[in-house]
């Protein structure tokens, strides 16, 4: 087809031009030395001749082997993937997929292999923080001493990082720093911190924050760009009842609770 092409391209490119030169220059024709050969004509044809290509859109493919053919399965024996499709006959690999993991019947990896510790669901994670950060804190002008410092007070004055977990606990280290009265309300004190903050006259109270609540202590910014109102605080679990004083306020509170009676009367007396 290539071939009867390219013949029918050369003679029409030669055939057309003769002709044209034929009507527009007959006394030319007799001049050239009497040959009649096609190669004298055109020479002689002016230089105006136009070019053609041999490749046309209808001739473009891909070069051999560049595309692969889908394999059809099941389409009758001449197609070389009849009948068993390849699968061969009978057994497990003929009939369907296995469970992952299935080792012929035998004991699998994952049961030979013996276990090592296990990790608690149930477990929480706090971030903890000393004394002496928050004394540093505080002499720097980051903290006010003067007011409740909670979880969102110390994240806004960097003395937590952002990842804070299920809450922030309080760390003895540094407690000589604390020789001022200071109030906190942490998610878990150690008792060496607790010793030393009420040795300076402060208190220290252990509040209760489930995920929710604590992300709407720290970011109240977004429930008001999400049109969300503030959740209710939590109240705790009865498996820590006794490791929490009391439960979180939201939003986040500027003063302390009052532990004993007297604390109580003086607050009510204190408005007044």
């Amino acid at each position: 087809m290539l071939r009867k092409r390219l013949s029918s391209i050369i003679s029409s490119s030669i055939k057309s031009p003769f002709l044209q030169f034929q009507l527009n220059y007959p006394n030319k024709l007799n001049s050239i030395n009497g040959s009649t050969s096609t190669f004298a004509l055109v020479n002689a044809v002016d230089h105006n001749v136009r070019g053609f290509s041999l490749l046309a859109l209808n001739d473009l493919s891909d070069n051999k082997g560049s595309r692969k053919q889908k394999t059809r399965k099941g389409r009758g024996i001449g197609s070389g993937k009849g009948k068993t499709a390849g699968r061969g006959h009978k057994g497990q690999h003929a009939r369907g997929h296995c469970k992952l993991g299935f080792e012929g019947g035998q004991t699998p990896l994952r049961r030979r292999v013996p276990k090592r510790g296990f990790t608690n669901p149930f477990s929480l994670d706090f971030q903890p923080v000393g004394l002496g950060k928050i004394a540093m804190l505080i002499n720097a002008g980051k903290i006010d001493s003067s007011e409740l410092i909670t979880m969102k007070t110390l994240k806004d004055s960097s003395a937590v990082g952002k990842q804070i977990g299920d809450g922030v606990r309080l760390m003895g280290r540094g407690s000589e720093k604390i020789i001022w009265p200071i109030h906190l309300e942490v998610s878990r004190v150690t008792a060496r911190a607790k010793a030393a903050v009420e040795a300076a006259g402060g208190s220290v109270r252990r509040v209760h924050y489930n995920q929710l609540g604590l992300r709407a202590l720290l970011k109240p910014e977004w429930f008001e760009k999400k049109g969300r109102l503030l959740p209710k605080p939590a109240r705790p679990p009865p498996k820590i009842k006794d490791k929490v004083d009391s439960i979180g306020r939201l939003p986040a509170p500027r003063k302390p609770i009052p532990f004993t009676v007297e604390e109580k009367e003086t607050e009510s007396v204190s408005p007044a």
